[in-house]
C-alpha cells in the first residue's frame, strides 16, 4: 500500500487507491469525496470497510496502514 496524496484535512484525496491484503487476498478501496468505495458499494468509515472484509472491528486507518503516518488518526 503506497499513499502519498494527502488533503489538508489529513483526509487521502478522493481517487486514492487503498490496497490491504488480508488473508491472501488483496482489497482496494477507493477514497471518495464523502467516505470509500469498496466492491462497489459506498462506505461510510474505513473502519466499516475493514468490519466488512474480516468480520470484526477493527480501526480502519489501522488495518489500512495510515495511522501514525501523520494523518490524524
Amino acid at each position: 500500500m503506497v499513499l502519498r496524496r494527502v488533503r489538508a484535512d489529513s483526509c487521502p484525496l478522493a481517487g486514492t487507491r487503498l490496497l490491504r491484503e488480508w488473508q491472501g487476498v488483496e482489497h482496494a478501496v477507493t477514497v471518495l469525496a464523502e467516505g470509500f468505495e469498496f466492491e462497489g458499494r459506498p462506505y461510510r468509515s474505513l473502519s466499516a470497510v475493514a468490519r466488512h472484509i474480516t468480520g470484526t472491528r477493527w480501526n480502519g486507518w489501522t488495518f489500512f496502514g495510515l495511522k501514525g503516518q501523520g494523518t490524524g488518526a
